[in-house]
């Protein structure tokens, strides 16, 4: 205990004895430092002249008024209607087949053959077989087979988008397990 006691006070000695010098001489460089640097101050540009030009646009349309918009718009839409008239014109002249009158979700796939070289799909509605190949119609939006695979059916189908554009998509009837 005696030894501690004695080790701490030497301790403290030889700390206050290095305390004293170095701070001066610190001192001493810092306060020279500060009177040798001088900043550089760069000097701001004188701020240019403001000429207002005249606005001689007012006869034309401003680019971000509702008017152009509206016109842009109607633009757009017209040509949409002209393409998707097109696109559904075609499907109102043809005669409907039997199997546009069911919906594609009550329709299930239940097999597939190779019938004189083609492709056909056998297709299950109210417990009735049909036969379909590429070209016919399925479905309540206009569906036309497209391809006939051995575990799908692939149509084209127009539906009508959230605008009541007339776009096509592709749609799939499934292979139906047995189980199923």
């Amino acid at each position: 205990m005696k030894y501690a006691a004695l080790l701490a006070a030497a301790a403290v000695v030889v700390l206050a004895g290095c305390a004293g010098s170095d701070t001066d001489e610190i001192n001493a460089w810092m306060a020279q430092q500060r009177a040798t640097t001088k900043p550089k101050v760069t000097p701001i540009a004188e701020p240019k002249n403001f000429t207002p030009e005249a606005y001689d646009q007012e006869a034309q349309v401003e680019p971000f008024s509702s008017q152009k918009l509206a016109q842009a718009l109607k633009r757009d839409s017209q040509q949409q209607g002209q393409a998707s008239a097109a696109l559904l014109a075609p499907e109102l002249t043809r005669r409907k087949e039997p199997l546009e009158a069911f919906p594609l979700d009550a329709m299930s796939m239940v097999g597939s053959l190779i019938k004189k070289g083609e492709p056909v799909a056998l297709v299950k509605v109210d417990n009735l077989l049909y036969q379909v190949k590429p070209g016919n119609y399925l479905g309540q939006n206009y569906g036309k087979i497209t391809k006939v695979g051995e575990s799908e059916v692939v149509l084209r189908e127009l539906v009508q988008d959230a605008a009541g554009e007339w776009v096509e998509r592709v749609a799939t009837l499934q292979l139906q397990e047995k189980g199923k």
